[in-house]
């Protein structure tokens, strides 16, 4: 097996915190240039041109971040990221969902929609030139002060992300703070509960994965 990954990039970096907090160890390769777009022989390899992708020793290729999740907890269950019973893994594929959709994909509208590097790229893994929306960007850093208001009062309530247990959802949680990070946009100070969570998670191994 094989992973091709872009170092820089959120999704990518929520599937090496999982391999990180699962101990799992598959040989990762870089498919990003220095001009912050992907190498043309992986767009050849892999028509998706998005990453992560997993590529199997048969030649199957497994891309998103949680597709790729879930298949590594089937072959090595412990620790359970995704959850210990049908409860449990419901509770987090929903505030995993809810960190990808209110948090990670507004930080993408902010940055996708600002950066210089990505004038043309508005929407990812598009053959054609999309451009950006500024009207996006300000609606991304609203959804994002709605999101930091939210986690902040479930974090209150838990330890982690879904309940007292770390989680993927953490994982994509963490992910989502520092992107959103990458546009001048930090926790907010009155988040005090999620401040604490932050610093806690930022002290694991897999936060520097």
């Amino acid at each position: 097996m094989k992973i091709y990954d872009w170092r820089l990039a959120p999704n990518p970096k929520r599937l090496r915190m999982f391999l990180v907090e699962k101990n799992i160890d598959i040989p990762i390769e870089e498919v990003a240039g220095d001009d912050l777009r992907l190498r043309p022989d992986y767009i050849a390899r892999y028509p998706q041109a998005m990453v992560p992708m997993l590529e199997l020793d048969d030649g199957t290729q497994i891309g998103e971040s949680m597709a790729i999740c879930r298949f590594l907890e089937e072959l090595q269950p412990e620790p359970r990221l995704m959850g210990v019973d049908a409860k449990d893994r419901a509770i987090v594929e929903m505030w995993e969902r809810r960190a990808f959709d209110e948090g990670m994909m507004a930080a993408g509208e902010v940055f996708r929609n600002t950066a210089d590097a990505f004038v043309d790229r508005g929407v990812p893994g598009a053959a054609v030139a999309v451009v950006q929306i500024p009207e996006l960007a300000e609606r991304g850093r609203q959804r994002l002060d709605l999101f930091f208001d939210k986690f902040d009062r479930q974090l209150a309530k838990h330890r982690y992300v879904a309940g007292d247990r770390f989680s993927i959802a953490d994982c994509t949680t963490f992910c989502s703070i520092e992107f959103a990070s990458w546009s001048d946009i930090p926790i907010p100070e009155r988040c005090t509960n999620l401040r604490r969570w932050h610093a806690e998670v930022s002290a694991r191994p897999s936060a520097t994965a």
